[in-house]
């Protein structure tokens, strides 16, 4: 049993769909106020920061595990939308393009401590307009960096893929697996 530092509906999916036992909590962290402007630094101090507000609320009675992801293209990092207009842009510079997602994971125990940080890059066919129309009005990217879907919108254009969908989706579950 361990207790997942996220309130990310789809770690917890990944989580019981790999037969992981497990206690959702969410913990205080602001990303906001982070100033990294490199992707690999902001995702990686951005999981720590999820950690160390964890352990403070928790302990370590149970091991704890955080993770932070964010999308990449053209060397902007893309966060999660705030409204319907920054998501079609944050999508607007994804079709079409090369996009890596970027994952940072630490597991932490009272005897070990582990961080993964991991990347996957996708090649984007270009988006139909109608489709992208659609998603925005669904709201299914709400809360979803750089209002990326690869296991919904996203898929039927993705022209190539390098790396692991467990990382694009938020919790790249089999590295976690070796350590539990």
């Amino acid at each position: 049993m361990l207790l997942l530092g996220s309130s990310s509906p789809t770690r917890a999916s990944i989580l019981k769909n790999s037969g992981i036992a497990f206690k959702q909590v969410g913990c205080d962290f602001d990303e906001d106020t982070l100033e990294y402007t490199v992707p690999k630094d902001f995702v990686y101090h951005a999981a720590m920061g999820k950690m160390q507000a964890c352990e403070s609320c928790f302990g370590l009675d149970l091991p704890i595990l955080c993770a932070d992801t964010v999308v990449t293209a053209h060397g902007k990092i893309l966060r999660k939308a705030k409204d319907e207009a920054e998501a079609l842009e944050l999508l607007k510079l994804q079709s079409g393009s090369d996009v890596a997602i970027i994952t940072c994971m630490a597991y932490k125990s009272k005897s070990k401590m582990f961080i993964d940080l991991s990347q996957t890059v996708y090649r984007f066919a270009e988006f139909d307009e109608t489709d992208l129309k659609n998603y925005i009005e669904s709201g299914e990217w709400r809360g979803k960096a750089g209002a990326c879907m690869v296991e919904g919108f996203c898929k039927p254009y993705i022209k190539s893929v390098e790396g692991l969908e467990s990382c694009a989706m938020g919790l790249t579950v089999e590295k976690i697996l070796r350590w539990l």
